[in-house]
């Protein structure tokens, strides 16, 4: 009775233990089902997009696209483009949404402050002599870890992270952004808005449009004034975080003075967000050919299709942030004579399970097509990287609602379902697509493992009204998969 008694005991401990984790799992796996906040899409003509402002600082500028852009906000969705020159550091900053970056061009280094997360980058005992000497006068240095970032680099940051980027390399460094404003985890508005701790970001960063921006600033004003009694010929406009606290509650709060609290608060708007780094730059980072070789090995590894994460393997600590996508080998499709195409999904860089976002690199060459398709769980933001070409994008009435020819720099939306095809000019076209889903899938119209060979003839000879022989060579016009190569009759667009 007592060996009953004991196993009946064992039993039902292994049960609730089961169903703690399962919970756990459940709880880590059901942000797949949650829903992006929906906007209308009143769409009757799509259009290429090219930044409409640049904001200068001391070490670079930012381009920004219009919020406003009917296409845009469809996607529910910003762009934003850096450019940090050499010395330069993107100051740390957090937003109201889950973001992915890319690189375009050059490298750098790249820190991330998670919350919870141990300081596991530190200062061994075989360090220099000078790096002694600084520890001798403090603690010396500890910090979350840096990356070493370089073309071709997705960086993925769930939101609410802070985050920072400093170009270390001789030319400058270019990241394109996009954040996903219609994300389940944005609790605000359907603005973007990105919060500074540090530096003098101008109105323009604060993610209003700028009649919005005037009607809050108005309302805010008495607010200010206030919150801030005490605080003369400070300005308050468009600071970072902590300048709109209070001085002598922040310096409680920081054990600091008040002189170092002015500092945190000084305004000095020709900084802008990118400044310029004066003394050396010391932070604790693996060595650049270390970390690479280590990457590579590791995106050899990941880059196979796995099943999803169980909940209990990776916690967001451990979590990979990054992932290079130029690499050819790499390659999910490739066709000699056409191009390849990549893609960086929750399988391959499990944290965008947590962000809903997924991205693809797709190299089309010289008058090359990438298969006329649509993306039935995403929206498709497109930044050209390289070349130029033609698109055409058709809606569920069957218009056109774009059609132009586009180069490098700009952006063009592709809302879900509605049908794509892209063909590269005599100088190649190359582009990433960012995806608002973490396992975004294509259907393709045309090629093998399409709709047309995957329909039974006499399907589509009923459909289209054309007799057997018709529908049969429909159907085997092109047998490659995504990525076709041009015809002897082919020429550029």
């Amino acid at each position: 009775m007592a060996t009953y008694s004991c196993l009946l005991s064992v039993t039902l401990s292994f049960l609730v233990l089961f169903s703690s984790c399962s919970a756990q799992i459940s709880q880590v796996t059901s942000r797949g089902r949650q829903q992006r906040t929906q906007t209308q899409c009143n769409i009757q003509n799509l259009n290429t997009l090219e930044p409409q402002q640049r904001i200068e600082s001391e070490a670079g500028h930012t381009d920004l696209w219009d919020q406003n852009s009917e296409d845009l906000q469809c996607a529910n969705v910003a762009v934003i483009r850096h450019t940090i020159q050499n010395r330069g550091l993107l100051v740390p900053s957090y937003i109201n949404c889950p973001q992915m970056m890319y690189v375009l061009q050059g490298e750098g280094l790249h820190g991330a402050s998670i919350p919870g997360c141990p300081e596991t980058f530190q200062y061994s005992q075989q360090q220099s002599q000078s790096q002694s000497q600084s520890r001798s006068q403090g603690r010396g240095d500890e910090h979350q870890k840096v990356r070493q970032i370089r073309e071709g680099d997705v960086i993925a940051l769930p939101t609410g992270i802070a985050h920072w980027i400093y170009n270390n390399g001789q030319s400058n460094l270019v990241v394109v952004s996009l954040h996903d404003i219609g994300n389940a985890d944005n609790q605000l508005d359907q603005l973007f808005r990105n919060f500074f701790l540090g530096g003098s970001p101008q109105q323009e960063f604060q993610g209003q449009s700028r009649q919005q921006g005037r009607q809050q600033g108005q309302q805010g004003q008495s607010r200010q004034q206030g919150r801030h009694q005490g605080q003369q010929g400070q300005e308050q406009n468009g600071d970072n975080v902590f300048s709109g606290f209070n001085q002598d509650l922040l310096a409680e709060a920081l054990n600091i003075d008040r002189e170092l609290v002015n500092k945190l608060q000084r305004n000095d708007r020709q900084r802008g967000i990118i400044v310029r780094v004066q003394d050396e730059f010391q932070v604790v980072a693996p060595q650049r050919r270390e970390q690479q070789e280590r990457e590579e090995q590791e995106q050899e590894k990941w880059h196979q299709p796995r099943g999803g994460s169980n909940g209990l393997e990776e916690t967001l600590c451990s979590l990979s942030l990054k992932h290079n996508i130029n690499k050819p080998s790499l390659a999910d499709v490739f066709n000699p004579r056409a191009g390849r195409s990549t893609s960086i999904n929750a399988y391959v860089l499990p944290i965008l399970e947590n962000l809903q976002l997924s991205i693809n690199k797709v190299v089309l060459y010289k008058n090359a097509i990438y298969a006329p398709h649509w993306n039935p769980q995403a929206h498709s933001i497109l930044y050209i990287t390289q070349g130029s070409g033609r698109i055409q994008i058709v809606s569920q009435r069957g218009d056109a609602v774009f059609d132009d020819n586009v180069k490098e720099g700009q952006v063009v939306v592709v809302p879900q379902e509605f049908a794509v095809v892209q063909k590269a000019g005599n100088s190649g076209l190359e582009w990433i697509s960012f995806k608002t889903h973490p396992l975004a899938e294509i259907s393709q119209l045309a090629g093998r493992e399409s709709f047309l060979t995957s329909t039974p003839v006499d399907v589509l000879a009923n459909a289209f009204r054309v007799s057997r022989e018709d529908a049969r060579r429909l159907r085997n016009g092109r047998r490659e998969i995504t990525l076709f190569s041009p015809l002897r009759s082919s020429s550029d667009y």
